[in-house]
């Protein structure tokens, strides 16, 4: 099977598609990464045209020996949908978790996302909880990102307010939002602040510049993502409108809400104002 004709390939291109019509990658903003399946690599695999080894910049033992679909360093998200493989690659992580190939894609030369760091040792971090996390998404999410210089950067702060914006919220991430300080992106020293957070989260803020989203599926990823977002949008409306909040749903509501649909919210973002 050629790559391209693979459900898992076209599921990635219409994510990035899906992200670039919400306007949250600009130029090259963003990138994106899947899991691939072991099932899914033997189908392409006869396409596979292995490249020399390139350290990662980070170990990442658990990920050892698995392939990933990844968004290419510089490349812009409107154009994976239109050139996709100029715009993507598969890469293959060495036994060790410590290096990294590209096998397919990138025809016209590049190297994956430069971001490749945060996302593998996200990836890591949420595979040891849970094997069925496949997607990692980083998006430059406007109402979140314009949030940042307004809000404490303080997770429960975020958590609560986008709660209240949208009574779906925390039904959605129930787990609430882990916030980093602005660092300069790219490298290992964020990485490994946001895979802290990613233990405990799916959603992880990067302050003054977008949003890290983890899940099971491109969906789910892309659902969580949109979620939280729209709950921004809401909450900087209403900010432009007043300042405080005439009504809103209390502490006690938000318990009675996770008894019905069956979630555990902790008690951290239910503290009185």
């Amino acid at each position: 099977m050629k790559v391209l004709d693979a459900e898992f390939v076209k599921g990635f291109i219409r994510m990035a598609d899906d992200g670039w019509n919400q306007g949250w990658h600009e130029r090259n903003g963003g990138n994106l990464t899947y899991r691939i399946k072991s099932e899914e690599v033997e189908l392409v695999k006869e396409n596979f045209e292995p490249k020399q080894w390139q350290a990662i910049g980070t170990t990442v033992p658990a990920l050892a020996n698995e392939y990933f679909l990844v968004t290419g360093s510089g490349k812009y998200f409107r154009n994976v949908s239109i050139k996709p493989e100029d715009s993507i690659c598969i890469i293959e992580v060495d036994d060790k978790g410590e290096n990294y190939r590209i096998v397919w894609g990138l025809v016209n030369g590049g190297s994956p996302t430069s971001e490749l760091p945060s996302h593998l040792m996200n990836m890591e971090v949420k595979k040891l909880q849970n094997p069925n996390y496949r997607v990692i998404y980083h998006a430059h999410t406007t109402n979140i990102i314009a949030l940042t210089f307004v809000l404490p950067l303080d997770g429960k702060v975020f958590t609560r307010e986008l709660w209240e914006m949208a009574t779906e919220c925390p039904v959605v991430f129930p787990s609430g939002i882990g916030v980093v300080d602005w660092m300069v992106p790219g490298g290992r020293e964020i990485a490994v602040e946001t895979s802290k957070l990613m233990a405990k989260h799916d959603l992880v803020i990067w302050a003054h510049h977008g949003m890290f989203a983890a899940g099971e599926d491109f969906d789910l990823t892309f659902g969580l993502m949109h979620t939280a977002e729209k709950s921004a949008e809401i909450l900087v409306k209403m900010l432009s409108m007043q300042p405080n909040k005439r009504q809103t749903i209390t502490p006690d509501e938000f318990r009675h809400l996770a008894k019905d649909f069956n979630v555990e919210l902790p008690e951290e973002y239910l503290y009185e104002k």
